[in-house]
């Protein structure tokens, strides 16, 4: 099992989620959403191990990876809309039953700290922010930003300690400039000894150095590496020959 060693430290600390596995009364894979889905029946199978430093589940709309990084962000103990473990604010319900169908394995010594950002619900999460103001010192006006601003104030506000961090399509709101921007502070955070999980259709965040990649697809699950994603594939084809591609889509 590795762990995370830092020079100076006194004791061996391993990343937050070691590890996620299904519980013992967790369904197995049907016809009903999301057990249909073939990432989420490898997860209620299998389970999966989470690398120290940053972990990418990358996928087409549709292929899992929201579902299974939202149950377990909600196993961790933080708001299925977002926002750290302290964060309470709901709309409407819309999580999938994931998070109780399994365990997470944490890792010992490790930081308690969290937070799940999905591109989603910010808007909602701003909204809970200015509705319950910190007693000691006011936040950001998130809602007085344009949307890429407002991530990258979350960024600078939120993410500033080592922990669990749980990113849900990040790159939705951020230019290619802003996305390098998010690329360095997920490389801080594991330098830091904090662990990330993203999912992403982005292959501009999922060519971070040392990153681990998760491809997600009708396969389920599987590790891969950045030049093999269908994902970069299908950009660099694209970028090659815009034309060949648009023929086909306007006919």
């Amino acid at each position: 099992m590795e762990s995370i060693w830092k020079p100076g430290s006194r004791r061996r600390r391993e990343q937050p989620v070691v590890a996620v596995r299904p519980n013992g009364d967790a369904p197995s894979s049907g016809d009903v959403w999301p057990t249909s889905i073939p990432a989420v029946a490898q997860v209620l199978r299998e389970g999966i191990d989470l690398a120290p430093g940053v972990t990418f589940l990358v996928g087409e709309n549709g292929s899992g990876k929201s579902t299974v990084v939202e149950g377990i962000a909600v196993a961790y103990g933080l708001s299925p809309e977002g926002g750290s473990r302290q964060a309470m604010h709901s709309t409407r319900p819309t999580e999938s039953p994931l998070s109780e169908w399994i365990r997470l394995q944490r890792g010992v010594g490790a930081s308690r700290w969290g937070f799940f950002l999905r591109a989603e619900t910010m808007h909602s999460f701003y909204t809970y922010l200015e509705e319950n103001p910190s007693m000691s010192s006011p936040d950001i006006p998130f809602h007085e930003m344009s949307h890429g601003e407002s991530f990258l104030a979350v960024l600078g506000s939120r993410f500033d300690e080592p922990g669990f961090y749980v990113l849900d399509e990040p790159e939705a709101a951020l230019s290619f400039q802003s996305t390098l921007a998010l690329m360095a502070v997920i490389q801080r955070i594991a330098d830091d000894g904090g662990q990330v999980l993203c999912a992403t259709h982005s292959p501009v965040l999922a060519a971070l150095p040392d990153a681990r990649i998760v491809e997600v697809g009708p396969w389920g699950l599987r590790e891969s590496a950045w030049e093999d994603l269908e994902l970069v594939q299908h950009w660099r084809s694209f970028l090659d020959a815009p034309p060949r591609y648009l023929r086909h889509l306007l006919g």
